[in-house]
């Protein structure tokens, strides 16, 4: 066998330098393609809602800055059970409804965050708003979620504004069948249901216990409202919140953003059931806003309800406590929030009560009002005295006064003691 020459040997590595050089630059213009192909995919799943018209000319100023190099951030959150051009929508007879409003607030110095539920059997006073195609809605006392029924979004948008005088800066609707698809992307979030459901009405049934929820067990458990809480509506907010808490701490603690192939999957899932703004309706946009969040961090993000008293002509519907204003000055002017109202959150840093994750806060309702029932519903009873009250985590001695006020809090709002 002839010994190469060092001319030959010098030859043969630049062959073999130049063809990984080639197999190189072929595999990064294969990612390159790959990766713009699929930001295209994920920005063409994102549905935009045309603000230009039908908020009308007398919105509330937005708050400027006063220390901080950027605004405070206001975002008009809405679960709908169903999206236009898809079938198979979940609500049976109430097809069009948004059943999840949440106002979320990100802070100017971006430190905290809050996301205050707004419920949807609160009666108030409506404005006139336009639909999409120039009629206008007559305004009127009457129920909050009617907001969206007669006129949509951005008719839900405007009653809020003119509600509480925060100005919206964007909105988001999540359609519950693209819900499903997110959390399966997740592979599945952790839940505890106290007690088997066998809800016929709205054909829901849920396995008693802890463990990860699937899609269609997670949309399952925010949406029930007949068999786990004894006052309604109410508790399935609360459920909704405790939900909330357990998908984002399970999303950043296995590192979806920065998992390359979970990322996709979920983004796909979710840019697919969003409706957005004009000013949010890119991936750069999306992302944006979710590292903001990551970067104010779980234990400062929480979640409350606007506080409530029962509506006296039916208890099956609810009123604003005068509380609620107080509330909304503290967003409008950018503002912590007050003592007795931070006693009443439950935070993304904390997971499903009884999950094996971790408790959840339930803590006291800032009116000591009774809740409503489920309003609407035929099977829903109001229950006096079934008020969120001090929590404490599940390992405290029920011994305890305020630890077995927490546990009967948490049975009421249909989660885990």
């Amino acid at each position: 066998m002839t010994t190469p020459t060092p001319a030959e040997t010098r030859a043969r590595r630049r062959r073999v330098i130049k063809t990984v050089a080639l197999v190189l630059a072929g595999v990064l213009v294969v990612v390159a393609v790959g990766g713009f192909l699929a930001y295209r995919h994920l920005e063409n799943n994102i549905t935009t809602i045309d603000t230009h018209r039908g908020l009308g000319t007398d919105r509330p100023e937005p708050v400027e800055p006063v220390e901080a190099d950027r605004p405070p951030l206001n975002l008009l959150l809405l679960g709908s059970d169903t999206r236009e051009g898809q079938t198979g929508h979940i609500g049976g007879e109430t097809p069009g409804l948004s059943d999840t409003t949440i106002l979320l607030h990100l802070s100017a110095d971006r430190e905290t965050a809050y996301g205050v539920s707004i419920p949807r059997d609160s009666m108030v006073e409506r404005p006139d708003c336009l639909t999409d195609d120039g009629e206008t809605v007559p305004g009127g006392f009457g129920m909050f979620n009617a907001a969206y029924a007669l006129g949509g979004p951005l008719c839900t948008q405007r009653t809020v504004e003119q509600l509480t005088g925060i100005r919206i800066d964007h909105v988001v609707v999540v359609d519950f069948n693209g819900f499903r698809a997110m959390v399966d992307a997740l592979g599945g979030v952790p839940i505890c249901v106290p007690e088997e459901v066998d809800d016929d009405i709205g054909h829901i049934h849920l396995p008693a216990g802890s463990y990860d929820a699937d899609g269609n067990q997670a949309l399952d458990y925010v949406r029930v409202r007949h068999d786990l809480s004894e006052n309604g509506d109410i508790g399935r907010m609360r459920r909704q919140q405790a939900f909330l808490a357990s998908m984002a701490h399970k999303a950043i603690s296995l590192g979806t953003l920065t998992n390359p192939v979970k990322l996709y999957k979920f983004l796909d899932a979710a840019t697919k059931s969003l409706s957005t703004d004009e000013g949010l309706n890119s991936l750069k946009e999306l992302i944006g806003l979710a590292r903001q969040l990551r970067d104010i961090g779980l234990e400062n993000i929480q979640f409350l309800t606007v506080p409530f008293e029962p509506y006296p002509p039916d208890h099956n519907r609810l009123v604003w406590a005068p509380e609620a204003k107080k509330l909304w000055r503290r967003i409008e002017h950018d503002k912590p929030l007050p003592d007795k109202l931070e006693k009443t959150v439950i935070t993304a840093a904390d997971t499903v009560p009884g999950s094996k994750n971790g408790p959840a806060t339930d803590r006291p309702s800032p009116t000591g009002a009774a809740s409503p029932g489920d309003a609407g519903s035929e099977s829903a009873s109001p229950t006096p005295g079934a008020s969120e009250s001090p929590s404490a985590p599940s390992t405290t001695s029920t011994t305890d006064p305020d630890a077995e006020a927490a546990a009967a809090a948490r049975r009421a709002n249909g989660l885990c003691a």
